[in-house]
């Protein structure tokens, strides 16, 4: 599919064929795109902790309150913020980049996903800091759901509002 069809049809999913497997490769080849994404000075201050095992993933749905359908979905990809790696204050905003490669590589692919914030709520970002044993100087950022959607997604209304838009100046 060609990058503007990817940007204008992908679509949060959060119903996903149970038992369905992402296929190693194709996890790794969303990651890598995840990991070309632009960041202040070039410093690629993230870290991605994959979750497949159902017991944690388990767990995901009782520290995020939306997020039920991970279970399903049989991968997560917790997008993560390295602070001892980022350039000055771009650590909250570096990793997100990160994770909205990650969401239209896994579209491009055929695969559904949804974004789940985590940052900025401090009980979630502590709650996944303990469930994933992060170190102190990595932040959980972002979850994401990955797997095979149990429907075809519904095409999107048009979003494109030119009064948005300014000239120049406000």
């Amino acid at each position: 599919m060609d990058a503007m069809t990817n940007l204008l049809t992908h679509r949060s999913v959060r119903a996903y064929r149970s038992g369905q497997k992402i296929p190693k490769e194709k996890l790794e080849s969303i990651l890598k795109a995840g990991m070309y994404a632009p960041s202040a000075m070039h410093k690629s201050p993230w870290a991605f902790v994959v979750i497949q095992d159902p017991q944690k993933l388990e767990e995901i749905t009782h520290i995020h309150p939306h997020a039920h359908f991970v279970t399903e979905a049989g991968c997560a990809i917790v997008v993560c913020a390295d602070k001892s790696a980022a350039y000055e204050d771009y650590w909250c905003v570096d990793p997100l980049l990160a994770a909205q490669n990650i969401l239209l590589a896994a579209h491009a692919e055929g695969f559904g996903t949804c974004w789940c914030g985590v940052y900025p709520t401090k009980e979630r970002m502590a709650a996944f800091s303990i469930l994933l044993s992060l170190p102190a100087h990595i932040q959980p950022m972002a979850l994401i759901a990955l797997g095979v959607p149990k429907d075809k997604a519904a095409q999107p209304k048009d979003q494109f509002n030119p009064t948005l838009i300014h000239q120049e100046q406000w």
